[in-house]
């Protein structure tokens, strides 16, 4: 049967879409401009959005199990429950969903609340689901790299509490065992919640100091400040968003992403391998 990937142009469902072909999975993914889905030549891909009822029925069409990564928007709510429903009417009931970390506990944050009521229908609807909640994404920093390599400053407000940030290429490659693990399978399996972070735990200063080592110059934190994050932001994505990414901001600086104490030992096993560290981030963008 065929596995479907929804959000599959982004930077973690790419990598799921390689992880799934490079385990010989049958793998279909909708897209809204099929011109530039530049996938495998054995990966299908139809055209369609999470708005259009026509094209998503006709997506799930001989599929088993769904990967499903909705993009931030400000539909976003409607767009994952649309999805849902119509996987459900199609009897898709194996799901591997992207939540985000703390989805239960920052319900101010848009986002995470969205997430958080889409993991509340998945349980409720009876899916057989695995449920993934990462953290913040390292691949993120290459929208702040011209900042820290031209003006030596760390410019996201992560705080001192730490986040365990985590590379799209993990939380991928676990996306795609979990989704064959439940294609596989010869029956519903148990719903399951995954917290997917990073190997270290970092603060603001952490983060600075590992680029200081990096460059061999000194790059400083620029400070809790999720205000003038906020305005750094608007100036280069709509209002709203921008005030989202504060709110998110705000949840760094008072709470932090931190790990439960068997998380890291979860995923690396798992995996079979250990997780991709920040200062391969660094090291990567740095050599351009």
């Amino acid at each position: 049967m065929t596995i479907l990937v929804i959000g599959a142009t982004g930077r973690v469902g790419r990598h799921v879409v390689d992880q799934l072909v490079n385990r010989d999975a049958r793998v279909r993914v909708l897209t809204r401009d099929t011109a530039k889905a530049d996938f495998p030549a054995d990966v299908e891909v139809v055209q369609g959005d999470l708005l259009d009822i026509d094209g998503l029925r006709a997506a799930f069409v001989g599929v088993r199990t769904l990967f499903l990564l909705n993009a931030v928007t400000g539909d976003e709510f409607t767009q994952a429950l649309v999805t849902l429903n119509v996987a459900h009417e199609a009897g898709v009931e194996r799901i591997v969903y992207l939540s985000v970390f703390d989805a239960d506990r920052a319900v101010n944050v848009p986002h995470f609340a969205v997430k958080y009521g889409a993991e509340r229908m998945l349980e409720a609807m009876d899916f057989s689901a695995t449920i993934l909640r990462p953290t913040y994404f390292i691949d993120n920093e290459v929208m702040v790299k011209d900042v820290i390599l031209q003006h030596g400053v760390y410019p996201i407000p992560i705080g001192g509490k730490g986040v365990a940030m985590v590379d799209a290429r993990d939380i991928a490659e676990l996306a795609a065992l979990e989704l064959i693990r439940r294609d596989e399978a010869p029956g519903k399996l148990p719903m399951t919640t995954i917290n997917v972070v990073g190997p270290e735990t970092l603060t603001g200063d952490q983060i600075a100091a590992i680029w200081s080592d990096v460059l061999g110059r000194h790059v400083v934190y620029g400070g809790d400040d999720p205000s003038g994050f906020e305005s750094n932001m608007a100036t280069f994505m709509p209002k709203w968003s921008a005030y989202e990414m504060r709110l998110m901001a705000e949840r760094y600086v008072s709470d932090g992403m931190i790990p439960k104490e068997d998380d890291v030992e979860r995923l690396t096993t798992l995996l079979g391998r250990p997780l991709h560290t920040y200062r391969e981030t660094a090291e990567a963008l740095a050599a351009g």
